[in-house]
């Protein structure tokens, strides 16, 4: 059988999860697999009294962990909303697989998703054949979620239409999904609710209704607060795919990864590290995720055109591609801290004539 080239989080931490469940002591919410103080060790990781390491899935605030899962064992649904790249979706997924042991019922927000993909939809050819019936009816993830009393997530909220989005306000309210065709509806089980994702960026694109608002209770994910805590993330990203990709290459060294997440901390902060110096933001997010496929790219470069080390050559070229979206107003900018930040570091000459050969 050949191997996925991502499993879903309940099958890549299934021992996880699995000692987990073992250990847990404590009360479960309704159809929960696993209680909320055994869900916060799964997110934040720990040890477990057997001595069973778990590793931690999100690195960052503790108390915004607890208030996404106490939101959960309420009636309302959960809006993680921040920045590109801030773990909204992982943290979804790792969220559903841990509570209903099923993170796969999803819904992916598009500008062209229709009221079909949340409540349901029809074969038409049986629907002409037989008329309306329970074999002509077309599941939805958020009907079978409400069935089976498991979360239902939507990524990318803010990227559907108001319309559309506005179909959820009976779901969330009420728990019930109406099937007026069948003179029937889908009342939820316990433990269903709701995890949407969205971002900021996509503020005003497609506004929430004051309506909907009232139904999630939003927890914003912040970039990493710390450098530590963003090169501990892309230290621990860049190690699981690279593993799952099988890249003949090297483990990137400590230095390498120090000092991709230093520019990007700096563009993004635009200052220094010292705040000495004050540099241009370009129009590109310049997320922690950004930051590990800046460098699991560099990996490739090294493993298949390299010696399999990585370099400041190889991290050059996908450097220069996650800041210079705007080929005229980004490329100013970049230019700029290339020649007043990074070419007055000593040790930082390689990268800095790396992507100057690059740049030009």
């Amino acid at each position: 059988m050949q191997s996925v080239l991502r499993q879903h989080a309940e099958q890549q931490f299934s021992q996880e999860l699995e000692e987990l469940k073992k250990q847990d002591t404590h009360q479960r919410p309704p159809n929960w697999h696993l209680s909320p103080a055994a869900i916060l060790t799964y997110l934040m990781g720990g040890k477990l009294k057997n001595g069973f390491e778990v590793t931690p899935k999100y690195i960052g605030s503790r108390r915004l962990m607890e208030i996404a899962v106490a939101t959960l064992t309420t009636d309302r649904a959960l809006l993680l909303y921040g920045l590109p790249g801030t773990a909204k979706s992982w943290v979804s997924e790792h969220l559903s697989a841990a509570i209903s042991g099923d993170s796969t019922l999803l819904i992916q927000g598009t500008a062209g998703i229709g009221e079909e993909a949340i409540r349901y939809g029809w074969n038409y050819a049986r629907l002409l054949a037989e008329g309306p019936s329970e074999k002509a009816l077309v599941v939805t993830p958020m009907m079978t979620a409400m069935k089976e009393g498991k979360i239902a997530r939507i990524e990318e909220l803010t990227r559907i239409s108001s319309d559309v989005q506005d179909t959820l306000i009976t779901i969330l309210s009420e728990k019930i999904l109406p099937v007026p065709e069948l003179n029937t509806e889908v009342q939820a089980i316990k433990g269903f609710n709701v995890i949407a994702t969205a971002n900021n960026r996509d503020k005003g694109v497609n506004e929430l209704s004051g309506a909907l608002k009232r139904r999630f209770n939003t927890v914003i994910l912040p970039v990493p607060e710390t450098m530590d805590e963003e090169i501990d993330i892309v230290q621990r990203r860049v190690a699981s795919l690279a593993k799952v990709l099988e890249l003949p290459a090297q483990a990137p060294s400590l230095k390498e990864i120090q000092r991709i997440v230093t520019i990007f901390r700096e563009l993004r902060a635009g200052t220094t590290q010292d705040g000495k110096t004050k540099i241009k933001s370009p129009t590109s997010t310049m997320s922690t995720a950004e930051a590990i496929s800046v460098v699991n790219s560099g990996l490739a470069l090294a493993a298949h055109f390299g010696d399999g080390v990585l370099s400041a050559h190889d991290l050059a070229a996908g450097l220069v591609g996650a800041v210079v979206k705007d080929p005229v107003q980004d490329k100013i900018v970049w230019n700029e801290y290339l020649e007043t930040v990074l070419k007055t570091r000593e040790d930082w000459r390689d990268i800095y004539r790396a992507c100057k050969e690059i740049s030009l």
